[in-house]
């Protein structure tokens, strides 16, 4: 008898410390979503244009808060792969920014990507301004295999991007469109909506 309430009392303690630890985590990405909006795009002091590094960030933290169909992840050690069109600043600051880290236990891949590839086995992609006249066959291959599509350029929600970039009193902010979303199949967390500067949601099929 006494074995068995040890035991359980042991099980108790654990689940108490994993939901701690589960909720420690939340509150440091979304304290780091916080500082990244609060970040200048531009050096106040030399002048020195960091708007592509916290646009890299930000896609690097996207990873944790969008729930993927499970057939985007046909093995249990897929990597989430970034791509990235149009931007090879972007590109290059992920790779040094994602080596030897993970999202959501994956360990993460990027990967540019040119007008004509297919996005098979691409979970995010970024379209830079360069691609502002292709977004719509971006968006619709995206759609097709459940891939978040960023952007930063202006009126890209109404072209089907799912997230958007935009900047506000010389700090990058991001926009939503869930209707962008859910046409992707894909789900985003309550705490991405919750520090986005705007949300889109019709609820248009």
């Amino acid at each position: 008898m006494d074995k068995r309430l040890g035991y359980q009392q042991s099980c108790l303690i654990q689940k108490i410390y994993l939901r701690r630890r589960t909720l420690l985590v939340s509150v440091t990405l979304f304290l780091l979503f916080v500082w990244l909006m609060a970040f200048p795009a531009y050096g106040a002091d030399d002048g020195t244009d960091i708007e592509q590094r916290v646009k890299a960030a930000f896609l690097y933290k996207f990873a944790s808060y969008v729930d993927w169909p499970a057939i985007a992840f046909p093995k249990a050690d897929t990597p989430i792969t970034i791509a990235v069109t149009g931007s090879g600043t972007i590109a290059a600051e992920l790779v040094q920014l994602v080596a030897g880290r993970k999202a959501q236990g994956r360990s993460i891949t990027v990967k540019r990507i040119e007008p004509g590839e297919p996005l098979g086995g691409v979970h995010i992609l970024f379209v830079g301004r360069s691609e502002s006249r292709r977004l719509a066959q971006w968006v619709q291959e995206a759609q097709e295999h459940s891939t978040l599509v960023v952007t930063d350029m202006p009126g890209a929600l109404g072209q089907g991007s799912a997230i958007n970039f935009v900047l506000a009193d010389r700090r990058v902010r991001f926009e939503i469109s869930l209707d962008a979303a859910e046409k992707s199949s894909l789900k985003l967390s309550s705490r991405l909506l919750a520090v986005a500067q705007r949300v889109v949601h019709t609820g248009a099929p």
